[in-house]
């Protein structure tokens, strides 16, 4: 078993390092809001005063952070006290730019490094059945490939340094774009008087099957663990997915790619997140596109 720091202990983080610590590992955790450190310490984290405590003599650290600007400035602060030749695991949903420099930063340190976003939200966390996209040497891949298997149920390397921040956004933009599909197909439903479960009997079993629509199908009833039958609580926030179309924008305009669906998705979610939305599941954009308001 491994010795592990974690360091961001939040709605995502806390769940990921309570399943290290049920795998057996050592984790050493740190998070700057109090509440967030007191939860992970009741799972067994080892909640230290610092990043740098934190990261002292873990063999692997993994960084859960908001943005590449928090991770950058993270790695810059606990790499001069972890050490030589540690894995550090960055599982943050960031540019591929930052993610990129990171890597360079912890390899001049003496780290091995690997980027790891992560696709499944909160119940996948929770659960452990989290898909890791990981980039970064196959030295690096095969060491942290244990660990994450204690977080996650599919574990993909996609290539090097920034490729698995970019699968991760290639993916979310696809996920965002397909979902505004699928609502669009039940909000015209509606309409014209078909109901929610015809459709989906229809739909679920030919050309417009989508995980969308059978995994997280925006309107109450054909599936009952969707969002939507909770009042589109998350799931995966409204503004998470903004988040993630936005870096599929940058990273589009860096690369020179056209992607006009892409940028639509995202001004139809930056409608619906500046409508106060944001912290509702983003499967509830289908209340604005109905011209309605979420439930609150």
């Amino acid at each position: 078993m491994a010795n592990i720091a974690f360091l961001g202990l939040g709605n995502m983080g806390g769940p990921m390092a309570a399943n290290l610590v049920k795998a057996g590992h050592w984790v050493a955790g740190y998070d700057l809001v109090e509440s967030q450190k007191r939860a992970a310490a009741e799972t067994g984290v080892s909640v230290m005063g610092s990043a740098r405590e934190a990261v002292s003599g873990a063999d692997i650290v993994v960084t859960m952070l908001p943005a590449g600007r928090h991770v950058l400035a993270a790695w810059d602060d606990f790499l001069p006290a972890a050490k030589k030749g540690a894995l550090i695991v960055d599982s943050s949903t960031i540019d591929v730019d930052s993610s990129k420099r990171a890597h360079e930063a912890g390899q001049a340190a003496g780290m091995l490094t690997l980027d790891a976003p992560v696709s499944g939200g909160v119940g996948g966390a929770t659960a452990g059945t989290l898909t890791f996209m990981c980039g970064g040497s196959a030295d690096a891949f095969a060491r942290a490939k244990p660990a994450l298997e204690a977080m996650g149920k599919r574990i993909v390397h996609c290539g090097g340094a920034g490729a698995g921040q970019a699968a991760k956004i290639c993916n979310n933009m696809i996920l965002g774009a397909t979902m505004i599909a699928t609502c669009e197909g039940f909000a015209l439903a509606e309409k014209l008087g078909l109901s929610a479960q015809a459709l989906f009997d229809v739909a679920s079993t030919s050309s417009g099957q989508s995980w969308s629509l059978t995994s997280y199908c925006p309107v109450p009833g054909p599936v009952p663990t969707s969002p939507a039958n909770r009042d589109w609580k998350p799931g995966f926030a409204a503004s998470l997915m903004l988040k993630d179309l936005k870096l599929a924008q940058e990273a589009a305009a860096s690369a020179g790619v056209a992607i006009p669906l892409g940028a639509q998705a995202a001004q139809l979610y930056a409608l619906f997140v500046s409508g106060g939305h944001g912290g509702d599941d983003f499967s509830g954009v289908i209340n604005f596109l109905r011209g309605a308001q979420p439930p609150a």
